[in-house]
C-alpha cells in the first residue's frame, strides 16, 4: 500500500460493538480457523495491522473467520477485497450470522477460499524440514533476543501445526516423519517456554504435554531433554520443588544426558536451581559441582541442537548458580556469580541479562546493600526488558523488601520515584 494509511473505523466499531479486545479477537479468529481445520495464524499485532490500515485485505482464510465472528459480511468490516479468485471466493455473509449456522458458514466460506490452493500430494522430504528448521532458528533468536511474548508463542504454535499438515500431504519416510514430529516438538516446547517466561502457568502445562507427547513419538532424546528440563523450570517457578525435582530427573535419566556431557551440565545446573528451593547447602554445592565438572568435558565441536548451543555455557551455568543461591539466601555467592554471568554472556542473549541484572539486585539488596540494588534497578527501568514479566515481578519485590528493610532511606526515596515514574510510561 503507498500513500498514508487510513483507519479501519469499521472494523473498530463492531469490536466495540462486540466487547471484544484486540487479543480477543485474535482468539475468536483463531478458533474459528481450527473449527474449520485450519491453523492458527492471527495474533494481536495481526489485529492492530487491521486496525491501522497497513493490512487492508486480510487473508481469505482470515477474512472468512473474522466474518463469522462479526457477524457480518467482509466488506462491512472495512477491508478492500481483492480482485483474486481466492478474495471472490468469500462470499458475502448475511448481515446477523445466527450462532447455530456460524461454524457451518465458516467451513463453506473457507473452503471456498481455499479450494485453488489444494494441490495434488506430493512427496515430503528432508528438505521440508530443513526449511522447518530455519524458521525454528528464528524463533529461537526472538526468544534470546525479547522471551515471554505471545507473539513468539502464537508464531511457534503455527509453525508446529505446519510440521504437523506436511505429513498428511503426502508420502514420507519414517526418517522424515520423525523428524517432522521432532520439530513440532521443538516449536511446542519453544511456545511452553514463551508461556512459562511470562509466567501463565496453565497454557505452559497444557503446551508441557502436547510437547511432551510429540516429541516420544520423534523418538529424538535432545527435544524430550528440552521438553522435560522446561518442565522442571515450569514447576520451579510455581514453587513446587518436588515436582520440579521430578521432571528434571526425566530429564537427566535420558541416554543423551549419559552421553553428551553438555546435556549432563545443563541437567545438573537446573536441578541446582531447584534444589535452592530446599535450602538443602550441600545439594546443592554438589549439582553445581557436577554441573560445573561436566562442562569441562564437554567437547566444543560436537554437534548439537541450536537450541542448545545457543545459549547453554559458563555464563548461563553461572546464571543457575545465581538463581541456586538465591533461592538459598546465598546472597554474596549470588552477587559474585551474577558479575561473572554478566562478564562472559553472549551479546545476542538481552533477555537473559535483563533477568541476571534484576536478581544482581535481588542479590545486592540481601546483603543490605540498598545503594548499590537501586542503581542496579534503576538502570533496567531505562530498557525494553523492564517490562519482561519476570522482571517486572522481581522489581515489584525489590519495591516491597526496601519498604521493609529501609523504609525512609535516600535509596528507598530514590527507587520509589524512578519506580512510580516508570508505572506511569515516563521514565
Amino acid at each position: 500500500m503507498t500513500g498514508q494509511q487510513e483507519l479501519n473505523a469499521a472494523l473498530a466499531q463492531r469490536m466495540t460493538d462486540l466487547g471484544l479486545t484486540q487479543q480477543g479477537l485474535a482468539d475468536q479468529v483463531n478458533a474459528e480457523l481450527r473449527a474449520a481445520g485450519r491453523r492458527d495464524t492471527v495474533g494481536d499485532r495481526t489485529v492492530r495491522h487491521w486496525l491501522s490500515g497497513k493490512t487492508r485485505c486480510p487473508q481469505p482464510a482470515q477474512l472468512a473467520a473474522l466474518a463469522a465472528v462479526c457477524g457480518c459480511p467482509a466488506d462491512a468490516l472495512g477491508f478492500r477485497l481483492k480482485n483474486h479468485p481466492a478474495h471472490a471466493a468469500v462470499p458475502t455473509a448475511p448481515a446477523e450470522v445466527e450462532p447455530v449456522h456460524r461454524r457451518s458458514f465458516l467451513h463453506v466460506v473457507t473452503s471456498a477460499a481455499l479450494s485453488p490452493a489444494v494441490a495434488a500430494p506430493s512427496r515430503i522430504g528432508m528438505s521440508d524440514v530443513r526449511r522447518l528448521q530455519r524458521q525454528f532458528a528464528q524463533i529461537v533468536a526472538d526468544d534470546h533476543a525479547h522471551g515471554g511474548r505471545t507473539s513468539t508463542e502464537y508464531h511457534a504454535l503455527a509453525l508446529a501445526e505446519e510440521a504437523i499438515e506436511l505429513q498428511a500431504q503426502g508420502g514420507a519416510t519414517q526418517r522424515v516423519r520423525a523428524a517432522l514430529y521432532g520439530t513440532a516438538a521443538a516449536f511446542v516446547s519453544s511456545a511452553m517456554w514463551a508461556a512459562i517466561d511470562s509466567r501463565r502457568f496453565d497454557t505452559a502445562a497444557g503446551h508441557r504435554d502436547r510437547a511432551a507427547a510429540l516429541a516420544a513419538m520423534s523418538g529424538d532424546q535432545g527435544i524430550q531433554f528440552r521438553v522435560w528440563s522446561h518442565a522442571g523450570s515450569l514447576y520451579r517457578l510455581m514453587g513446587r520443588p518436588a515436582d520440579a525435582l521430578a521432571a528434571n530427573d526425566v530429564a537427566r535419566a535420558l541416554p543423551i544426558a549419559r552421553r553428551d556431557p553438555l546435556f549432563a551440565s545443563l541437567g545438573h545446573a537446573r536441578h541446582a536451581a531447584i534444589l535452592g528451593l530446599t535450602r538443602d547447602r550441600p545439594a546443592v554445592d554438589r549439582a553445581l559441582g557436577r554441573a560445573q565438572a561436566a562442562l569441562g568435558r564437554a567437547d566444543p565441536e560436537q554437534q548439537r541442537p541450536l537450541w542448545l548451543t545457543a545459549f547453554y555455557d559458563q555464563a548461563e551455568l553461572d546464571s543457575l548458580a545465581l538463581t541456586s543461591y538465591l533461592a538459598a539466601r546465598r546472597y554474596e555467592e549470588a552477587e559474585a556469580r551474577a558479575h561473572r554471568s554478566l562478564a562472559a554472556r553472549r551479546g545476542h542473549l538481552r533477555r537473559s541479562n535483563v533477568i541476571t541484572n534484576a536478581r544482581l539486585a535481588r542479590a545486592q539488596l540481601g546483603q543490605g546493600d540498598a545503594d548499590a540494588a537501586v542503581h542496579t534497578a534503576v538502570a533496567l527501568l531505562r530498557g525494553e526488558g523492564a517490562r519482561h514479566p519476570r522482571v517486572v515481578r522481581a522489581l515489584g519485590h525489590l519495591t516491597e523488601t526496601l519498604h521493609a528493610t529501609a523504609p525512609g532511606s535516600a535509596a528507598e526515596r530514590a527507587w520509589e520515584d524512578h519506580w512510580i515514574a516508570a508505572q506511569r510510561g515516563s521514565a
